[in-house]
């Protein structure tokens, strides 16, 4: 369960999309979360996160607004045509280009595998996983659910962010 490399502590992030008008109570548990690991870690918490809308975004907004490093992995090339035209691809563009490290997976295009990989990296190359989930099983293979039972299984710390109900 080697994650962090050297000395650092590597917080991994997962979370559903649609937060349905949750985002400022998430971002700020984000927020709180990333916090408390800074209090304890210092200068070498890393943040680690795929960057999709919804949860992944507001960790890593939390991530640079608390001056923690952000480490980013796509799960295929052309990832960013997955967030269309409008402010979610700018949200995007911003955050890749805060990046200190970025890595993209080896998939040819958008699919169920390519999800799932990514969800997995961030459990494998991580310390501790914050997953911002209902508890419910994944509505697809590599949803929330199934990177938090990929990351159990392997006896991967799990903080889980209930978001409110809307």
């Amino acid at each position: 369960m080697a994650h962090g490399t050297g000395d650092r502590f590597v917080v991994g992030v997962t979370g559903h999309r649609d937060l349905r008008g949750a985002e400022d109570e998430v971002a700020s548990a984000l927020r709180a979360d990333l916090e408390a690991h800074q209090r304890t870690r210092g200068d070498r918490l890393v943040a680690l996160s795929a960057i999709a809308a919804g949860a992944d975004s507001l960790f890593a907004e939390a991530a640079i607004s608390l001056g923690i490093p952000l480490n980013v992995v796509l799960p295929f090339e052309g990832y960013k045509e997955d967030f269309g035209d409008g402010k979610e691809q700018e949200r995007f563009e911003t955050l890749l280009a805060a990046a200190t490290a970025k890595r993209t997976l080896p998939y040819d295009g958008r699919s169920t595998e390519a999800y799932a990989a990514v969800g997995r990296w961030v459990v494998d190359h991580s310390d501790h996983l914050v997953a911002v989930w209902d508890g419910m099983p994944a509505r697809g293979p590599g949803g929330t659910g199934d990177v938090v039972a990929y990351a159990r299984e392997r006896g991967h710390p799990v903080t889980v962010v209930t978001p409110p109900q809307t």
